[in-house]
């Protein structure tokens, strides 16, 4: 809450409504400040193979527990006390949400001190390493954010939003890292590799939580809501050149908001086919520049998408990994247009894939954005 000039005084109501809120202000940010430090003695203890020290971390996220149900009654009884409206309602009722994320930043310290116990041999240096670096960035991260709502500043929050994307990238590198160190001459027993890719989950999940607070900080100065997210699919064929334009349109003019869409081939044809777009273009449908596209050109493990739907389910693509990160689904449309059809039965094939599809795509998006999506 902005302070006011001083040419206007606060009234004795307004006086200690400003010291409570100011009190529920200051209490974020050292708690924040504790799970901060609890994440990095956690990873320092597994990295040191240090037992006595990992069961510290776990005790002491007891105290943690008890001051944020603290935190939580304290902002009750404000809200009972003083009935607030506008900027002070906004930010007891983010400081609600961020007390949730802060004890599972906590409880994630825990459970990395809890793998470091359990670990039968010493962390390899060069996963040692990116774990430090993991460590770092994550952690980097949390103090920028709890920086951004100690100084009420959205420019901040939404700067440091920014750094999760490059976190989450560092969880694939190091997923990586694992499969490799589990498969080379020396491999890491599978009990540690297990216990590993945990510990490299929960400082993503840090990074996510420190993203919750930076849209918090954002909400509560601003009054800015959290936009609805926006996601990335992708329809693939066999060759790019048919069912996947066609699914790419359909969803772009039905719901240009709620997603942004391509279309690929597991194996890319030369031109999309004349008979589809010819089709697209009778029903209204955006055919101009479309070009086949094949799937190893795009870039799935830098750029990945929310939903990758294979329209070609029976086709072999052995050859191409999909990313971890996406939800792929397989939509059955049958057998598309080929060069023995007559027209009549090109024209049948390609209204019962736009039927197929129109329920489909629908479903999909209103699964993921919700009934009013657009």
């Amino acid at each position: 809450m902005a302070a006011r000039p001083p040419e206007e005084p606060m009234s004795h109501y307004e006086r200690r409504l400003q010291a409570d809120l100011d009190a529920i202000h200051a209490e974020v940010a050292a708690i924040g400040g504790l799970v901060e430090h609890a994440v990095m003695r956690a990873v320092r203890c597994l990295l040191d193979g240090d037992p006595d020290e990992a069961a510290e971390v776990i005790l002491d996220d007891l105290p943690i527990n008890r001051r944020v149900r603290a935190l939580d009654a304290r902002c009750h009884a404000f809200v009972a006390r003083h009935l607030p409206a506008a900027g002070p309602l906004r930010t007891v009722s983010s400081v609600l949400r961020i007390n949730i994320a802060l004890e599972r930043i906590g409880d994630y310290a825990t459970t990395i001190a809890r793998e470091a116990v359990k670990l039968q041999a010493p962390v390899p240096d060069h996963i040692a390493r990116h774990l430090r670096s993991m460590d770092e960035r994550t952690r980097h991260m949390l103090r920028q954010a709890i920086q951004a709502w100690t100084d009420e500043n959205p420019d901040l929050a939404r700067g440091t939003m920014a750094m999760a994307d490059g976190i989450d990238l560092s969880l694939d590198n190091g997923f990586q890292d694992l499969l490799a160190a589990g498969s080379g001459p020396d491999p890491v027993p599978l009990h540690d590799l297990f216990a590993l890719l945990i510990v490299f989950n929960r400082l993503e999940r840090v990074s996510d939580q420190a993203k919750n607070l930076c849209e918090e900080t954002v909400f509560a100065t601003t009054g800015q809501a959290k936009a609805p997210k926006v996601y990335r699919i992708l329809f693939v064929d066999e060759h790019g050149d048919g069912f996947s334009q066609l699914a790419r349109a359909m969803a772009i003019r039905a719901f240009p908001e709620s997603g942004h869409y391509e279309a690929a081939g597991w194996d890319a044809a030369a031109i999309v086919d004349p008979v589809v777009r010819d089709f697209m273009e009778a029903r209204g449908l955006d055919a101009e520049g479309i070009q086949p596209v094949g799937i190893q050109q795009l870039d799935l493990e830098g750029r990945p998408f929310h939903v990758i739907v294979d329209l070609a389910p029976e086709y072999c693509r052995r050859t191409v990994e999909l990313p971890f990160r996406s939800v792929c689904l397989r939509w059955d449309l049958g057998p598309g247009p080929g060069p023995g059809d007559d027209p009549e039965t090109v024209a049948r094939k390609l209204e019962y894939a736009t039927r197929e599809l129109s329920g489909r795509i629908t479903s999909l998006i209103e699964r993921l954005r919700g009934p009013d999506a657009r």
